[in-house]
């Protein structure tokens, strides 16, 4: 019985290994083009959620519930992050509804940063947008810290969930410490001062192994996007020993948002100042994969950049939905005075 098991255990490995040999680790320049064509986003529609009192809102993530629309989004107030919750009926005027993870008491280790990303949604490209539940759970990744400031201290991520209704505006419960963190011992040379954003989806076909993956960008010498696996939403750890997407020793590679078209994975992301042609801009593009491992990056024009007064500065941090055929592009839109408000772009002009 013991020799049958070795037996089965050794072919297991070995379709396993033909298996991913048979995944092409390079998506051919045609397919970048067609994916190009799909996604772009050439018409700026304009603010859509901007900042209360003179704060800042940032980092949208857009799902669907009961026919309606909500975007959970970051708000900095000058001592730190909180995350906030809006509702809308067609994805172009927005309101309010309040905050889902606030400011807590001394003590904890996240008590003055929770930057909130909804986990687990439903990442078909026009699929219905909505959120996974997990044990009986809604899940968001977020990025903590005790310091107060912009993006001051030790930065990491944890993971906040909730078995209400995540359309309605309530505090989510939180995991009492950080599931990865730049000072753990297999923190890597390019994850080992600060991480920032985390997106969390769910492989159906377990490409790592894993059913829940974790991208997340992290700064060593330069900031680059990563991954994590996880079996059980609360216990991550990192995948392999350098970045899933990088662009040289300097800049920003971040912010990562999964979409699936088919077999393709689809990573839009944004890039900040990467070489002196590059310096001081900041501008969203994709790469694409097979197998979630392996990224062949799009190098042609970018889906979206600076072009008007509400975003002059920088156009970043993307969120992408398909609706109706129509592409929406929602986008972080800084101007000349570092105001900075949540920006949307679409496929065709929105009146």
């Amino acid at each position: 019985m013991r020799n049958l098991k070795l037996i089965l255990a050794s072919a297991t490995v070995v379709i396993a290994s033909a298996c991913s040999r048979s995944i092409p680790e390079t998506v051919p320049a045609e397919v970048m083009e067609k994916v190009f064509e799909e996604v772009k986003t050439p018409y700026k529609y304009g603010l859509v959620v901007s900042g209360h009192d003179g704060t800042a809102t940032d980092s949208p993530s857009i799902f669907r519930k009961d026919g309606r629309w909500y975007m959970s989004y970051i708000v900095f107030d000058g001592k730190g992050y909180e995350t906030w919750l809006a509702e809308s009926a067609d994805l172009l005027k927005w309101e309010t509804l309040g905050r889902i993870m606030s400011f807590s008491d001394d003590g904890d280790w996240d008590q003055n940063q929770k930057a909130g990303y909804l986990a687990l949604p439903d990442t078909r490209w026009g699929g219905s947008y909505g959120l996974e539940r997990y044990e009986g759970k809604y899940w968001m990744s977020y990025l903590g810290g005790g310091k107060t400031g912009y993006e001051a201290g030790v930065l990491a991520p944890g993971m906040a969930f909730t078995t209400e209704d995540p359309s309605t505006a309530h505090e989510w419960d939180r995991l009492p410490a950080p599931v990865l963190s730049p000072k753990d011992e297999d923190a890597g040379w390019w994850d080992n001062r600060v991480i920032y954003k985390s997106s969390v989806i769910r492989d159906p076909k377990r490409l790592t192994g894993h059913p829940f993956v974790m991208f997340y960008n992290a700064k060593g010498d330069a900031e680059r996007i990563g991954m994590a696996v996880s079996d059980d939403m609360e216990h991550w750890r990192r995948l392999g020993k350098d970045p899933a997407l990088s662009h040289g020793d300097r800049g920003i590679t971040g912010d990562a948002y999964l979409q699936r078209m088919g077999k393709l994975w689809v990573m839009f992301y944004f890039g900040f100042s990467w070489n002196e042609e590059t310096a001081g801009k900041a501008w969203d593009s994709f790469a694409c994969s097979y197998d979630l491992v392996h990224w062949t990056d799009w190098t042609g024009a970018p889906l979206i950049e600076p072009s008007e007064p509400f975003d002059s500065r920088y156009a970043h941090k993307p969120c992408m939905v398909k609706w109706k055929g129509v592409v929406y592009h929602f986008y972080c839109a800084v101007d000349d005075q570092d105001n900075r408000g949540i920006a949307l772009a679409t496929s065709r002009k929105m009146e």
